[in-house]
């Protein structure tokens, strides 16, 4: 009994120590090599788990290490741990050159990366790229690779790199006396690397024997297919290289980043982002597809509240008079006796002559640099208000929506404020008293005036403008074209189609305002504000 104890206990003793060996194989043979990113901010927080997933995509195993700032929330640390990434806090370095833009304040921070000497090798790879196709063959590289750009310039957003505890402190010891033409870590790594320009071409499809007899370059170059810059594609339309053999993808477009909404319909390289970042996984709790709770919460309010309050206005300006059936109802007989409704705010041709005469010459280019004024305020707000991060389709959504309902509030005021200018004028001209005959006449209209609240024309106009601002964007979709500068042309000629068309619908409608409160004057409407009425 005593021999089978023993031999199981020693099977079993065998069996731990097999087990602990092989789990420490597999983490130092993980710990030699990793993937490096930089995080300064929760603004990059996306990308920074877009690209975690396109490089786990690929089959990799190895170590994706992040090291955060302290301008990173503890729920974005929380969150890069539950998706994998290994991550280390570290302080920022300081710029030491004078003349740069602000946003390079931290920058030389990423010269940490040369001290992340428990790594044999790693691959820095900044935030806005995107992994398409596996990269393991650049842990082969020399001591320092990366890509040469315009102007013989290396660009940092893809390095391999030997960490070395010598070549990071050289590197201290200069980054007060080497220029940097960036005025950032990219100009000073182009200084300290003097002759990148001229090292070789790395080719990692050499064989292993090759590679280990020659001695390890201090320099190599790589191919543009492990750095496609996006706005090469941008120029040609096309990436200059195969796109096949495509290995990172680098969003290098400032203002242009992949995670903002807007740049799904300016860029196409940016749909290979969005298809990675849909298949992100919960790793906590609502973030599964990129989402961001907090986010989640403000879309559903941003794409109530315009309903709400337009049906809140509505009821204001024509349920209060009439009931909603009843307006129904009067629409389908004017559609059966032709279409045409009743109302016309334009006065009767006896009359016409001395109204046009009371209009104010200067409403109407006054009323025109309302309504664009009115349009940049509305676009502006809404870009404002609507969270950057947000889907393509739902951030396009909500910048209609609130555009729309921003801009109906300040027009439709700005008329209100024109109709009661008409009745002001009536009162001072005393001419607020029609002839009998004119006013049997219009007493039928008269008493539709008093019950239908809303102009059909101001809804057609209305209806229009939404339309062409619909259209203009949408013209390069419709007619399938994608590159940058054809869209932003296209876009030009619709954008110029809808400033003529409200040109014209703002003069018109000011008018037509205008003369209604001339009518008007002594009739004393139950409602509010009527959008664009």
């Amino acid at each position: 009994m005593k021999e089978i104890v023993f031999r199981y206990g020693f099977i079993f003793l065998l069996m731990f120590l097999s087990c602990n060996w092989v789990i420490g194989a597999f983490k130092s043979q993980s710990t030699e090599e990793a993937y490096v990113t930089l995080l300064y901010g929760d603004e990059f927080l996306l990308g920074v788990r877009v690209l975690g997933k396109s490089i786990r995509d690929t089959g990799s195993t190895k170590d994706m290490v992040v090291l955060v700032s302290d301008g990173v929330s503890q729920y974005a640390n929380d969150l890069l741990r539950a998706d994998g990434w290994i991550v280390e806090k570290i302080s920022l370095l300081s710029n030491p050159n004078q003349v740069r833009p602000k946003r390079f304040w931290g920058v030389y921070t990423k010269l940490k990366v040369f001290n992340m000497t428990k790594y044999k090798k790693v691959v820095y790879l900044d935030a806005d790229t995107i992994v398409v196709k596996s990269i393991e063959d650049l842990f082969k590289c020399g001591k320092f690779c990366a890509n040469l750009k315009h102007s013989e310039r290396l660009n940092s957003g893809v390095m391999v790199i030997e960490p070395s505890d010598e070549v990071f402190k050289d590197m201290m010891s200069k980054v007060t006396t080497l220029p940097s033409y960036t005025g950032g870590d990219q100009g000073f790594l182009n200084s300290y690397y003097v002759g990148f320009a001229n090292a070789r071409v790395y080719e990692p499809n050499q064989p292993s024997d090759v590679l280990n007899s020659r001695k390890v370059p201090e320099m190599e170059r790589l191919s543009t297919l492990y750095n496609a810059d996006v706005g090469l594609y941008m120029l040609a339309n096309k990436w200059m290289v195969d796109e096949k053999e495509l290995r990172v993808i680098h969003y290098t477009l400032g203002p242009l980043k992949p995670w903002d909404w807007w740049t799904s319909w300016l860029l196409k390289p940016v749909d290979v982002w969005q298809n990675v970042r849909v298949r992100l996984q919960e790793s906590l709790p609502g973030t599964g597809g990129g989402k961001n709770p907090r986010d989640e919460l403000l879309v559903k309010f941003l794409f109530l509240l315009p309903l709400l309050l337009m049906a809140f206005f509505y009821y204001r300006s024509c349920l209060q008079t009439r009931s909603l059936f009843d307006h129904i109802r009067q629409l389908y007989y004017k559609i059966r006796a032709g279409g045409v409704l009743a109302y016309s705010s334009v006065p009767s041709s006896t009359s016409l002559s001395d109204q046009q005469t009371k209009v104010p010459a200067f409403l109407g280019g006054i009323s025109v640099c309302v309504c664009f004024a009115a349009a940049l305020v509305s676009l502006g707000l809404s870009l404002v208000i609507i969270p950057r991060q947000v889907m393509p389709w739902t951030g396009l959504l909500l910048m209609y929506e609130w555009t729309f309902t921003l801009f109906l509030l300040q027009f439709g005021s700005y008329l209100h404020l024109v109709y009661q200018l008409g009745k002001v004028v009536e009162n001072r001209a005393g001419q607020f008293r029609a002839d009998s005959a004119s006013l049997d006449h219009e007493s039928g209209k008269g008493h539709q005036r008093q019950q239908s609240c809303c102009d059909i024309a101001a809804c057609y106009y209305g209806l229009g403008m939404a339309f062409l601002a619909i259209l203009a964007p949408e013209l390069p979709s419709i007619f399938g074209i994608t590159a940058l500068f054809l869209r932003l042309g296209l876009m030009v000629v619709g954008g110029l189609v809808l400033a003529s068309f409200m040109t014209y619908a703002a003069e018109h409608l000011s008018i037509r305002s205008f003369t209604r409160g001339f009518e008007e004057k002594d009739r004393h409407r139950n409602r509010s504000i009527c959008f664009l009425c």
